[in-house]
């Protein structure tokens, strides 16, 4: 097929630092590619891929994500661009936010558009309003259910790891490990409580953004006593092998996260997550096989307890059967197949 790509303005694929979503596209138009489709990326200078690469606007924007100016400029050329094609592209696959989805119904190739974030009251009018204009994946069936009733929603398809790029181990060590923004939602002083619970060493990574300093400071610094419980800061290339380190990944998050990247990571790496039932999480986490569902800090506390009855080569198989690129690849090509009238 002849797939056009549309990542966001903001910042190169793949991303230099931060950049979920780029670094999906990023796995993506490489794998497709590889797969014999023609994939053409729209994405912001420096862009690197074995795709050919199209970059709109002069420059990226790293500082001025979300400005409205950027992403409707980046959106309004690159369908000008797709319009020009000949022969013309099969779909469009969009992941760049909100104006592409708006205006699908200006160009002729059809748009599948993947639901990066959560529903809101505000996104939920949106995409009920333009409902008949693009179709859409979901990134969970969690998601899927939140969407309104007018949006047609083709597949659900996780977001892709590269499954054989984690090392694995089936011996562990006897820490447990929290990776995440250090605020309430993400939950690390409930991660606390239940290392402090199963008498288990805890390692807490990820940034303190601007705004969460209280909250650290609070909730988090108090406990920080550099055996049973430590605080490493945002962590880079050391971030595979602390998954795969640890006991187990925890995840006692309160909000609806419609994916959770880092479940699918620990999971590759042989990790079994202990995660609370929020959003995604019932679905990544296939309770009593790659870990436990439970609902409260006690009750993630006693599941430690029962790591033993986790198979961590279990873990790694069910990350590559749902979540490696190449799966998530050869379900993208069916959802590309069902919105292209050509197919």
């Amino acid at each position: 097929m002849r797939v056009a790509m549309l990542a966001p303005p903001w910042i190169p694929v793949p991303p230099p630092a931060y950049g979920g979503i780029e670094q999906v596209i990023a796995l993506l138009a490489k794998e497709l590619t590889e797969r014999g489709h023609e994939v053409t990326l729209f994405a912001a200078p420096g862009t690197r891929s074995e795709a050919a690469v199209l970059s709109p606007l002069e420059g990226p924007h790293p500082d001025e994500i979300q400005l409205s100016v950027y992403e409707a400029d980046h959106v309004a050329s690159t369908f000008a661009r797709v319009d020009e094609q000949d022969p013309p592209f099969d779909v469009l696959h969009d992941n760049c936010g909100f104006t592409a989805f708006a205006f699908a119904d200006r160009i002729d190739t059809p748009v599948l558009h993947t639901l990066h974030g959560p529903f809101t009251p505000e996104t939920s009018a949106f995409y009920a309003r333009h409902a008949g204009k693009a179709a859409a994946v979901a990134l969970s069936r969690y998601q899927a259910e939140q969407a309104p009733g007018e949006l047609e929603i083709v597949a659900v398809i996780g977001n892709p790891i590269v499954v054989d790029a984690f090392p694995f181990r089936d011996q562990k060590d006897d820490y447990l490990l929290w990776i995440g923004r250090l605020n309430d939602d993400k939950g690390p002083q409930r991660a606390i409580a239940a290392a402090r619970e199963a008498g288990a060493p805890l390692v807490l990574a990820g940034p303190v953004q601007p705004g969460e300093e209280e909250f650290f400071a609070r909730e988090v610094e108090p406990h920080l006593d550099g055996d049973g419980i430590s605080y490493i800061g945002e962590v880079g290339d050391d971030k595979a092998e602390l998954y795969a380190g640890a006991r187990a990944f925890l995840m006692p998050i309160r909000w609806a996260e419609p994916f959770g990247l880092v479940m699918t990571e620990a999971m590759a790496c042989g990790t079994p997550v202990l995660a609370f039932p929020e959003g995604s999480a019932p679905e990544l986490v296939l309770d009593g096989e790659t870990g436990f569902v439970v609902e409260d800090e006690h009750e993630m506390a006693a599941a430690v307890g029962r790591l033993g009855e986790i198979d961590p080569a279990r873990c790694r198989e069910s990350a590559r059967e749902r979540f490696d690129v190449a799966a998530v690849a050869e379900a993208y090509e069916s959802a590309y197949a069902a919105v292209s009238p050509k197919r």
